[in-house]
């Protein structure tokens, strides 16, 4: 399992993903699951994956075309011209390896090499955006009324998103709502974990002007978790007390 969020405000976008991959709890490993690409001064895309390992790794790999020689390698993200495009392709190459993966394995397959992708970034002329694609190849795109996606274990860390989430917070604020849903995410669930990636893109840079990998020891994100921790049991015990007793009727 996995987690992984990319949020839109009005500044940006910001992406946040976790690195574990596990067949057991004793069979633990740690994989990057965001991918990025940029053309200078033109455009960023980056994509984050959930889902089977061998199933979002060769649509990466079929992104950048490795298994071409370096000189013959043709990227189609860094060509298209929209970002619409951009979730598209990636749709279409999903669908294809997830139906390929399921044929060669027939019955015991099926199920079994699902994946969705997190597609975000910024064509210059045009504005940022996130789209969700799934197994199928379809895709939707954030929206005023949608403005963050999450991908794999995301039930945990909704709840705080859907609370904190302002569409004209800082990018900081941003950062800081998403380590508190991953936090809380962390806490619930021992198939995410650290180390997390973070990425953010403002709006109009073509660049991720910041990135992170936040290990067990980064200062900050220990911070956040002792701080949210001590936060939520003041708010429980500053409510209305509840009473087995009901006052006597006057």
């Amino acid at each position: 399992m996995t987690y992984c969020v990319g949020m839109m405000v009005d500044k940006g976008l910001v992406l946040m993903s976790d690195t574990r991959t596990n067949s057991g709890v004793d069979n633990i490993s740690v994989f990057r699951k965001m991918f990025s690409w940029r053309v200078e001064g033109e455009r960023i895309i980056t994509v984050m994956t959930a889902g089977n390992l061998a199933t979002t790794q060769a649509v990466v790999s079929q992104l950048e075309e490795r298994t071409k020689a370096p000189d013959e390698r043709d990227n189609v993200l860094l060509k298209s011209p929209t970002m619409f495009q951009v979730a598209s392709e990636i749709g279409r190459l999903l669908r294809h390896t997830v139906g390929n993966r399921q044929q060669e394995n027939g019955d015991r397959g099926r199920g079994r090499f699902t994946a969705s992708i997190i597609v975000a970034g910024q064509i210059a002329g045009m504005e940022p955006r996130l789209f969700l694609v799934y197994p199928e190849g379809n895709f939707i795109e954030a929206s005023a009324d949608t403005p963050f996606f999450q991908i794999g274990e995301t039930k945990y860390g909704r709840p705080i998103i859907l609370r904190g989430y302002d569409r004209e917070m800082s990018m900081e604020d941003a950062v800081k709502l998403l380590m508190v849903s991953f936090d809380s995410t962390l806490k619930a669930n021992l198939s995410v974990g650290l180390p997390l990636d973070l990425m953010v893109i403002p709006r109009d840079t073509f660049e991720a002007t910041h990135t992170d990998r936040i290990a067990h020891d980064d200062p900050y994100f220990q911070a956040i978790s002792a701080g949210w921790g001590d936060a939520l049991k003041h708010a429980f015990h500053s409510l209305p007390d509840y009473s087995f007793y009901q006052p006597d009727p006057e």
